[in-house]
């Protein structure tokens, strides 16, 4: 029997990866509206639904049993992070193998992911979901500062704030309320900080078992947590790889993630990793580029080859343990400014590529778009991706390149009459 796939969310390369890998396999797509611009090869699925922004869960259930009733699915699947609320509800109405509802609200709300943990002795983690200034002075009052503030779902390092001092409270619970897309109306997420060297955790489950396929390290924006750039493999001990694949291991199988890629990011500190946050997908910021460079495992494909109801851990494991298995590091480094205004131009790109080992240099600012400061990871402009025989070397050429680019700004004097 064809396979007939639900692909919720434009699925990004996936619907049309999915037909190429096993030719009969037919897809359709759900999304919402706003997404319908990156469905990529909109007319080779069997139909794209499109629902308007943020209709309700109910009804992408309504509509995805209103297809199955005249041509049945055979699997569901959902390769992004906004759309995986219907996708679990849908698989669950229709009994198709799916995260759980109550997996993906734990990997979204970060509040009940640090309850859930302290709850089951994993991470303990002084933590607090808080709805108005009173109640963020009081937990600072109680475990002290500094302290993290930032939404209690989102992504791209949107709404995060490192608080010093009281005096930031204020600023950084706007900051926070205005970063969430997700659960309007439940506050935002105060936690202790945790001092360190931060990592990103690719890991692949299937049937239960869950593989890390790589550490890589991440460099952040000291005050925003805004990604400046990742590193693959992290240039850690034996010792300190093997805490950091348990703990995230620990922490998967206790929100109950059975299949697929999830990417993790953790702190190392003196006490050992502590989480971040977790999602059930691949990492973005180029990772499973990184991860692929450095492992030879490439997420995606396994990811897409689960989809299509393939067992795939075995193959994992095996390039992994593969005495070929690449013995590169990876770096990607991105170029932000603090200046204000709209971008004209970006030169110097050919510089940039022409650094040895750099394989890839991309301008993500068209030209017209309004630029600031650094907020999130759509302020950042540019990015360089490197191979290097270390780690340092791979993140040294990353950032040689970056540093070739200049951008061309138009701006306005403060102060003037229009």
């Amino acid at each position: 029997m064809s396979e007939h796939i639900l692909v919720i969310g434009p699925g990004r390369d996936f619907p049309p990866r999915l037909r190429r890998a096993r030719p009969g396999t037919r897809t359709t797509v759900i999304c919402d509206i706003t997404y319908i611009g990156r469905i990529r090869e909109p007319d080779e699925n069997a139909r794209v639904i499109c629902l308007r922004n943020k209709a309700p869960e109910q009804e992408w259930i309504d509509l995805a049993m209103a297809v199955h009733k005249v041509d049945p699915f055979t699997r569901i699947a959902s390769f992004g992070e906004l759309d995986q609320f219907p996708y679990a509800a849908i698989a669950e109405t229709l009994g198709l193998p799916a995260h759980s509802p109550h997996t993906v609200n734990l990997a979204h709300d970060k509040a009940a992911m640090r309850a859930w943990l302290r709850e089951k002795g994993i991470d303990g983690a002084a933590s607090a979901r808080v709805n108005d200034l009173d109640e963020l002075r009081t937990f600072v009052r109680s475990h002290g500062l500094p302290c993290i503030v930032k939404p209690v779902t989102s992504a791209g390092s949107a709404g995060v704030s490192k608080v010093t001092s009281e005096s930031e409270l204020e600023r950084a619970f706007a900051w926070a309320g205005e970063g969430d897309p997700g659960l309007a109306g439940t506050g935002v997420l105060v936690e202790e900080f945790f001092d360190g060297p931060q990592f990103s955790v690719e890991a692949f489950s299937e049937n239960g078992q869950h593989e890390v396929v790589g550490i890589t390290r991440k460099y952040s924006d000291p005050v925003r947590f805004v990604e400046l750039g990742h590193v693959s493999p992290a240039d850690l001990t034996g010792e300190q790889s093997r805490d950091i694949n348990t703990y995230v291991t620990r922490i998967l199988k206790s929100i109950g993630v059975s299949d697929g890629p999830t990417h993790t990011e953790v702190v190392l500190t003196g006490r050992g990793p502590r989480l971040i946050e977790t999602h059930v997908r691949v990492g973005g910021d180029s990772i499973p580029d990184l991860t692929m460079d450095a492992t030879g495992v490439d997420l995606n494909d396994y990811a897409a080859r689960q989809a299509l109801g393939e067992q795939v851990l075995p193959d994992i494991r095996a390039a992994l343990n593969s005495t070929d298995r690449p013995k590169r590091a990876s770096a990607i480094w991105f170029a932000s400014l603090e200046t204000t205004g709209t971008l004209e131009a970006v030169t110097g790109t050919d510089k940039a590529t022409a650094v040895a080992d750099v394989t890839e240099v991309k301008v993500l600012a068209e030209p017209g778009t309004t630029i600031g400061a650094l907020a999130d990871s759509d302020s950042r402009l540019a990015s360089a991706r490197a191979l290097g025989d270390t780690a340092d070397a791979a993140l040294a050429a990353a950032q040689e390149a970056v540093s070739h680019l200049e951008f061309q700004l138009r701006a306005r004097p403060q102060n003037t009459a229009v």
